[in-house]
């Protein structure tokens, strides 16, 4: 296992990422945000500093964090502005010699309407065969879009777009609701939606929280091994199973990621960081 992070929760600019990812003793970055923007976002002086930055500090970008098809998008949205993140993307990933990317579904719609699934389909089967085209693995992450609904949900991306392959984020089944399940629909359970899918994961996110209190609700969030996510035991799953990829931190212990500017204590996301970071080492 190689261990990596979404260094954009220990700091907003890259320089502080970058310390934080010294300080565990690791040598890749999970790449979502620098100054409060993706890296498919940037402009191109931006991202040649960025780029400079990580040569010289000799830390690698072990995935694209990219935002195509999240949970901040409708799937009624243009899909020419998906295609632009696409094609910045690929030019990057080439540039910082990253093979993985990692997309989403598009936004959940309430549940009970019409989830356009066709169109989901036909974005996601023509957003992956331009990555795989350019030698790049497309991996779907089951956030809060169609393909988080269930893990069955998850399954039916897969049929339905060739050469999709997933990331599985241990902490995001916590807070949603098994839209696979007649009413009232349960919390879905981390374990069992990693066993119905781990055939096809080739990178995984660790988080852990706890069940909400309302629909809607953020969660609690917590270290490693202390929430409803099942951590230990898909980590020692994967390790007997001879998983060999890599393991990303996604804390949001000190803060989401799209937590207000304002609300956030960059200190405490640093030192928290560090040691969620330590926790994962412990427990692997």
């Amino acid at each position: 296992m190689k261990l990596t992070g979404f260094a954009d929760e220990a700091g907003k600019d890259l320089a502080t990422q970058i310390k934080a990812t010294q300080e565990l003793g690791w040598k890749y970055i999970s790449a979502r945000g620098i100054d409060g923007k993706n890296i498919h976002d940037l402009s191109d002086s931006d991202f040649e500093a960025a780029l400079s930055q990580l040569e010289t500090s000799g830390i690698q970008i072990a995935e694209f964090g990219s935002l195509i098809g999240s949970w901040s998008k409708s799937i009624e949205s243009d899909f020419e502005i998906t295609l632009g993140e696409v094609e910045r993307c690929i030019s990057r990933m080439h540039r910082l010699g990253t093979k993985i990317v990692r997309i989403m579904s598009y936004a959940q719609k309430p549940w009970g309407e019409d989830q356009l699934e066709q169109e989901r389909f036909r974005r996601l089967r023509e957003i992956t065969k331009r990555f795989t085209d350019e030698g790049i693995v497309t991996a779907h992450e089951n956030c809060m879009n169609y393909g988080g609904f269930s893990s069955q949900h998850t399954l039916r991306l897969l049929e339905e777009v060739p050469g999709l392959k997933l990331i599985f984020d241990t902490g995001n089944p916590v807070f949603q609701r098994d839209r696979s399940q007649p009413e009232p629909q349960p919390w879905q359970d981390a374990w069992m939606f990693y066993q119905a899918i781990r055939e096809h994961i080739v990178h995984v996110h660790i988080k852990d929280c706890r069940n909400p209190k309302a629909d809607g609700e953020e969660p609690e969030y917590v270290f490693p091994g202390d929430g409803q996510a099942y951590v230990p035991a898909i980590l020692s799953d994967l390790k007997s199973s001879g998983y060999d990829g890599f393991i990303a931190i996604e804390p949001h212990v000190a803060t989401v990621f799209h937590a207000k500017a304002d609300e956030i204590d960059w200190d405490q996301c640093y030192q928290s960081y560090v040691e969620y970071g330590r926790q994962l080492e412990l427990l692997i």
